[in-house]
């Protein structure tokens, strides 16, 4: 039931071409499945996922704690700027295609019984199940799926309107149950299909009467397997399965979904936060603070064997985390500032004082992938840019892809202090009195902001550092509505914050990357960099024909934004640090894309009673 897992995260499918029909004498392709560079793993008779148990018992509440996102929310609308969205809407939505955990770029039929598309990938035709319907009985039809195209451009985050429907054209119904997305002319046409297919389908009944940009917490009518029961804001929200479920047998959701509901419980800050999960309120943890994994998970219920402390795995590119500069700001405009910036954040001496030597430091866009970009500029990857030339710095043809700076591990690193300081001084910036300045007597100043504290401890050094330099460097906390307002507006100067990657990217990257997203209201862009090289590698990307065309195109991309340095890179885990209660079970397979806790894990009423005897709980 977890259809918002792959599909709505990582916008991105992929094409699987097998012979079909024909239809005006074109000549069309049918198939259960689409994938872009291979195979579907699934053949059109599976039965269930490998990687789940399909005896899973179903039932009791799995109850979690919102990832970084705030302490509270006053929206349960999960595709419009407006608002502090409530963590876990993706239960609340299905799509015409599903994906699987285990492959990096498929999907299957789910809300469609099959699908129609051309061997140029310009059109696709979904017909909807006959069983399919809204969490209100309603029935899902192909004007649902008109709906929601048109209000998403219309009314959505503009995301939808500048990066997901740029090269989609007009929508046909061609009866109840059949819709056909058109493409535009000349479009990247590859994974078109499978971004129609993985639109999480509206009711147009529902909205009818309301206005979609409005943000609220009116409990919305959705298309997937959960509802919202009960919440609070600011304390939690509980989503619970929908009984009469239209697709609660269909092989995608066997040995999937298995709790009966899942709460979200929210807190004011991460202190909190872990004494409540120490006490059994929230039974599962991820833990993103390495000093609290290595010194904090010796509590009693550790002791006592009731919770579990593991290091699982993570075969995903990494999240890409870095104290983002924006490049729309003056103080940042200049390349030499921004490679002098590199200079005063001492990755070294963090990994060892603060972060217990558990991290190894970034430098890719694309941690642990075939995508990151290694030594000189290969001959394929300048085949791509050489046209560029003259446009793009000397350096991503002359020297190999740029790593930080190894530090000394001492808080103060005197010859790096000293490096940033000559580029500083070569940028234009002059030191009075220990304070830089530019020509016009600004001064230089870098204001840090977040609506918590969780990285204060690590920011505190880097400012100091900065202030030595003679930055005027500060961190201000400030409220999430304050917060949501500021990075939509790019209000900012830097902002600590980090993407997930996918294993198949395509032309959604834009977003992130592209002159597209510069001045997006709510976008994604957070350094505001653009350039036309990487539009044009951006395009490769989302045609690329084969895996080893779009690793190609991506190491330039890699290459070229570390180059510009719009970024100070952070740091990355292979891994995912997981505490949890034990009164669960789970398969023995872990989905390589997915932690599956929420996905594939059960609640053992079992262990829990067996808790509970021995005094858990309390």
């Amino acid at each position: 039931m977890q259809r918002y897992s792959k599909i709505a995260t990582k916008i991105i499918f992929s094409l699987f071409l097998t012979l079909g029909t024909t239809t005006n004498a074109e000549e069309t392709f049918n198939t259960h499945g689409i994938s872009a560079y291979g195979d579907l793993k699934y053949a059109a008779d599976y039965m269930h996922f490998e990687y789940v148990n399909p005896n899973a018992p179903q039932g009791g509440t799995l109850r979690l704690r919102p990832s970084r996102g705030g302490s509270t929310f006053d929206s349960f609308n999960n595709y419009i700027l407006k608002g502090a969205r409530v963590t876990g809407l993706g239960l609340l939505s299905d799509s015409l295609l599903t994906s699987s955990a285990d492959e990096p770029d498929s999907s299957y039929l789910y809300m469609a019984e099959s699908m129609e598309y051309p061997k140029d990938r310009s059109w696709v035709i979904f017909k909807i199940r006959e069983d399919a319907t809204f969490s209100d009985g309603v029935p899902i039809t192909a004007y649902d799926v008109e709906f929601t195209r048109n209000i998403l451009e219309e009314k959505g985050h503009p995301f939808y309107k500048n990066v997901f429907f740029k090269d989609f054209d007009a929508i046909e119904i061609i009866d109840g149950k059949t819709v056909k997305f058109n493409f535009k002319k000349g479009a990247n046409m590859r994974d078109l299909p499978q971004y129609a297919g993985g639109l999480a389908i509206l009711p147009k009944h529902y909205w009818k009467d309301r206005d979609f940009g409005e943000s609220g917490t009116d409990i919305p009518v959705g298309s997937g397997g959960y509802t919202i029961t009960d919440f609070e804001p600011g304390l939690f929200v509980k989503y619970c399965k929908i009984e009469t479920y239209w697709a609660k047998d269909h092989p995608a959701n066997v040995g999937t979904g298995n709790f009966d509901c899942i709460r979200y419980e929210y807190f004011k800050d991460g202190d909190v936060s872990f004494e409540a999960f120490k006490s059994g309120a929230y039974l599962v943890r991820e833990e993103n603070v390495s000093k609290k994994w290595k010194t904090q998970y010796d509590f009693p219920a550790i002791q006592k064997g009731w919770v579990k402390a593991e290091l699982l795995p993570d075969g995903s590119p990494q999240s890409n985390q870095g104290i983002w500069l924006n490049l729309r700001k003056k103080q940042f405009k200049n390349i030499k500032t921004r490679e002098a910036l590199q200079h005063l954040f001492n990755f070294e001496w963090t990994n060892k004082t603060v972060f217990y030597d558990s991290y190894t430091r970034s430098d890719s866009f694309w941690e642990n992938s075939l995508m990151q970009a290694e030594g000189m500029v290969t001959t394929d990857e300048l085949s791509l840019i050489q046209k560029y030339r003259d446009q793009l710095l000397p350096t991503i043809f002359e020297d190999p892809a740029y790593i930080p700076p190894v530090m000394k591990q001492n808080k103060f690193d005197r010859k790096a202090l000293r490096t940033a300081s000559k580029l500083l001084e070569n940028a234009g910036w002059v030191l009075e009195n220990g304070v830089l300045k530019d020509k016009q007597g600004e001064t230089f100043s870098i204001e840090f902001i977040d609506d918590n504290d969780d990285f204060l401890h690590i920011l505190t050094p880097i400012i100091d550092t900065m202030k030595r330099a003679g930055i005027d460097a500060k961190f201000i906390q400030i409220d999430r509505a304050q917060m949501i307002e500021r990075m939509k507006n790019y209000d900012f100067d830097v902002l600590v914050a980090g993407y997930g990657t996918s294993s198949s990217p395509g032309e959604e990257i834009a977003q992130l990357y592209g002159t597209v997203g510069i001045e997006q209201l709510g976008g994604a862009n957070l350094s505001g960099f653009g350039h036309p090289a990487v539009d044009d590698l951006i395009k490769k990307v989302g045609g690329a024909k084969t895996r080893d065309e779009m690793h190609i195109a991506v190491r330039a991309i890699d290459r070229i934004l570390r180059a510009y340095h719009i970024r100070i890179p952070n740091w990355h885990l292979a891994a995912d640090r997981l505490a949890y209660w034990d009164v669960f079970g789970r398969p023995k397979i872990k989905p390589k894309y997915d932690l599956g806790v929420v996905s594939t894990w059960w609640f053992d009423q079992e262990k829990y009673d067996a808790l509970i005897a021995k005094g858990a709980f309390k």
